[in-house]
């Protein structure tokens, strides 16, 4: 591969436009702009995510998802263009199964956080949820392929029995009370 970027600013965006990358100009703030934005997002905190204290198979899944994600935010970037298939769901559910197996069953609410690693795992997993929901909002005004939505919202559930595997790696799930005591000052 040839060098790509030979200069990082090109001032074209300074309208508010930029450009995708069948070379179509859109404006910054365009339903696709912003999933794919929220993709790169996501990527980005499992990058965080992945600087704690992850194990190392645990670091090995999420370094996979990291490279879907970059396919993903590509067919978001380029109308038309597929590349994921549901070989890449298939993947993400026989992990999802393998980790969930190794949980006790869920009685109550997850509260996020537990540990640095879980939290951030939490964080991306919210993360997850806006670029579904903005791959819907888009799906409703142009055509995407249904394999990245289908990924995107099976990736939701796997992070969030990631971020319980890793709490409770920390020993340190963090459960919803109804029945909490407020704390008052001493």
């Amino acid at each position: 591969m040839g060098n790509r970027l030979t200069r990082i600013y090109t001032r074209t965006g300074d309208d508010g436009s930029t450009g995708l990358g069948d070379g179509t100009r859109v404006a910054k703030d365009a339903l696709r702009i912003q999933a794919y934005g929220t993709v790169d997002e996501l990527n980005s905190q499992l990058g965080v995510l992945l600087a704690l204290d992850c194990p190392e198979d645990i670091a090995a899944c999420l370094g996979e998802i990291q490279h879907a994600l970059f396919d993903l935010g590509s067919e978001l970037c380029i109308p038309g263009y597929r590349v994921l298939g549901p070989d890449a769901t298939d993947w993400l559910e026989t992990w999802l199964d393998h980790w969930n197996a190794e949980l006790p069953p869920l009685k109550d609410f997850i509260l996020p956080g537990g540990s640095a690693p879980a939290a951030a795992c939490h964080v991306a997993r919210t993360i997850c949820r806006r670029a579904e929901r903005l791959m819907v909002g888009l799906m409703a005004v142009e055509e995407i392929n249904p394999a990245g939505l289908a990924y995107i919202n099976r990736l939701s559930d796997f992070l969030f029995v990631m971020a319980r595997v890793l709490a409770r790696h920390a020993g340190a799930e963090v459960l919803w009370s109804k029945e909490r005591q407020r704390p008052l000052p001493r």
